[in-house]
């Protein structure tokens, strides 16, 4: 029968070590006082061996400070949202902090629920990687919990500290990017519109597009599925049953751009020879998979570190600006269309 180690404890690390409780106890919450530094050291080197962990949440109720930092993010499926998390994960283990992940699915009661159990697990801080409105977040802000926003603004206050691109002037530039290829017949497809990020992304766009001289009524196609790749196919199939002319087709996001190349792709059509995409995100993938899609990036280390910073500035005083990420179009113009298989 396999027997289950027991995880080692401070009598045992005592034990081994020759000194008393209180000692190893001092030893390895660092307040070793008065013990000197060979009695320490052994301590320490006993700990190790044993593979000695110190009860966090209990140090935590004693010291008032937690090294648990909380992530909140929405739809951890999506390759950015991925790419974004794996990025703060970094810069919080190199600052010294432990992350625990939740997805919220973008639900307000499923963030809700998460919130409330880091609570219970004492998490210094939390970061929201595209949070949307809840009961238990109005809490939080208003009991002055650290609170962290990545991607997209608070949605109930205008002072939070946020971490992420200027969406308005992306969309702005990559109005700038589409004149400049001599596009002109854009239609914009979203998933919905209900969200601070793809409305600045539109507005900024439809900003750009109008004071460059661009012409014309803008198709804005949108609201099929909550699903982004479903948004991006049924957006894009409705744009041509409907007979409406595109040269381009702007994708709030890369899942988006994802559904409306498949959509294409039944009706042979090639991208970007036939119809061009430009998105949002630029996720790690597309360099892999998506050599037709041209999009806005920033750098998701940038995200990480900045988030490491604005940390340290809450919990060092309790007050932090914004981070705007620089961004950039990353622009594509070879087709793949025989990577893919023939349909049926």
């Amino acid at each position: 029968m396999k027997t289950t180690r027991r995880p080692a404890s401070l009598r045992m690390v005592a034990a081994r070590a020759g000194v008393s409780i209180a000692t190893v106890s001092r030893v390895v919450n660092g307040n070793p006082g008065r013990i000197s530094q060979s009695t320490a050291d052994l301590v320490n080197d006993v700990a190790r061996a044993l593979d000695y962990r110190s009860h966090s949440v209990g140090k935590a109720l004693r010291t008032g400070e937690s090294r648990v930092i909380g992530v909140l993010a929405a739809k951890l499926s999506n390759p950015v949202m991925a790419a974004i998390v794996a990025a703060i994960e970094r810069s919080l283990r190199v600052g010294g902090f432990t992350m625990v992940l939740c997805d919220t699915h973008e639900q307000a009661d499923l963030q809700d629920e998460h919130l409330r159990e880091l609570d219970a697990q004492l998490a210094r801080a939390i970061i929201m990687v595209v949070a949307v409105p809840s009961r238990r977040l109005d809490e939080a802000r208003a009991n002055g919990r650290p609170l962290i926003f990545v991607n997209r603004r608070d949605p109930g206050s205008s002072t939070s500290p946020y971490i992420g691109v200027d969406h308005y002037q992306a969309g702005r530039d990559v109005a700038a990017v589409c004149r400049a290829r001599g596009f002109s017949q854009p239609a914009v497809i979203y998933a919905s519109l209900a969200h601070t990020t793809a409305m600045q992304r539109l507005d900024g766009f439809i900003s750009g597009w109008r004071e460059m001289g661009g012409a014309g009524e803008l198709e804005r196609l949108g609201g099929f599925s909550d699903d982004h790749l479903e948004g991006g196919y049924f957006a894009a199939k409705a744009l041509f049953q409907a007979s409406r002319q595109a040269d381009v087709i702007i994708a709030l996001s890369d899942l988006l751009a994802y559904g409306a190349f498949r959509c294409l792709y039944e009706r042979r059509m090639r991208v970007p020879e036939d119809i061009a995409i430009v998105s949002f995100d630029d996720g790690p993938l597309n360099a892999w998979v998506a050599p037709w899609l041209s999009a806005v990036r920033c750098s998701f280390e940038a995200i990480g570190e900045a988030a490491m910073e604005v940390l340290q500035a809450l919990l060092h005083d309790g007050s932090c600006g914004d981070r705007i990420v620089p961004h950039e179009i990353v622009i594509r113009t070879r087709g793949e269309a025989s990577a893919f298989p023939a349909l049926t």
